[in-house]
């Protein structure tokens, strides 16, 4: 039970740092099951992966909680509408991901959730990042602002999350990518990613719930809780990090990142397993 427990907490940092940073929570959780193991079965720990993510929601609706409140009575009609707008992006931008999802979720986790596929998306959106950084060097970004990003925008930069069902990808990769390509600057990317994953990640971990079902045991909902604890805490700190790093920072140090743990997951599965 002890040591369930630590398992429990080392998943939840994990969980919380790699979320919302562009470098696969994926492929670490992947590693991370190698070297210390799963948590009880196979269909626990598939679902217990989701719902820590839960956790890493509440840490972004806490933080930007005024921000997507729309029936905040401090706020004048203009700040209510703006939120209402925010909400309508995210919405619009949801739509592929979730007709996608749900059409080829079980295809997804049953032909591509394995290491390689894991390895070589690391490997393909770490160089991505850095081309893409590259190309944007000295330029400006037509959008600065999120309350300016077009419904337009909104909805291609959805389409982007669909690539993010391919493990390894990194959803908030593909979407910050994506915002990037469409003009978005740094900040407005990665702020619209974080609100993108609230209904995404809910309705990800209400499918699991009803696949696994609610007969958890005692000991089971003592590890999902403490796993969603976990994830919010570090989560809360690992976007308040990322949001003050990019305001004079890129992100080609998470290409490099991602490129060099890609070449680290093949050479395991490879040559060491």
């Amino acid at each position: 039970m002890v040591w369930e427990i630590i398992k429990t907490i080392i998943f939840g940092i994990v969980e919380g740092i790699t979320e919302w940073l562009p470098i696969s929570s994926t492929g670490h959780i992947i590693l991370l099951e190698e070297l210390i193991g799963k948590l009880r079965t196979e269909e626990f720990m598939e679902m217990f992966d989701v719902l820590i993510q839960l956790g890493a929601i509440m840490a972004i609706v806490v933080i930007y909680f005024n921000k997507l409140n729309p029936f905040d009575k401090r706020k004048d009609k203009k700040e209510r509408n703006r939120s209402i707008r925010l909400w309508c992006k995210v919405i619009v931008s949801c739509i592929p991901a979730a007709l996608i999802g749900l059409l080829f979720d079980d295809i997804i986790d049953k032909y591509l959730f394995n290491p390689f596929v894991v390895a070589v998306m690391l490997i393909l959106y770490g160089i991505a990042f850095i081309v893409v950084e590259n190309r944007h060097t000295g330029k400006s970004f037509k959008y600065r602002e999120l309350d300016k990003l077009p419904y337009k925008t909104a909805f291609f930069i959805g389409v982007f999350q669909v690539l993010a069902l391919i493990p390894g990808t990194s959803r908030s990769g593909a979407t910050i990518l994506g915002g990037m390509l469409l003009g978005a600057s740094r900040s407005v990317s990665a702020e619209f990613t974080f609100f993108l994953a609230i209904p995404v990640m809910l309705g990800a971990g209400l499918l699991k719930i009803v696949k696994f079902g609610f007969n958890f045991t005692v000991i089971e909902i003592i590890i999902l809780l403490i796993g969603m604890l976990v994830s919010f805490g570090v989560s809360y700190l690992a976007v308040k990090f990322l949001m003050n790093y990019i305001k004079k920072n890129d992100f080609k140090i998470f290409g490099f990142y991602r490129i060099a743990l890609g070449c680290v997951v093949l050479i395991y599965f490879i040559f060491i397993r």
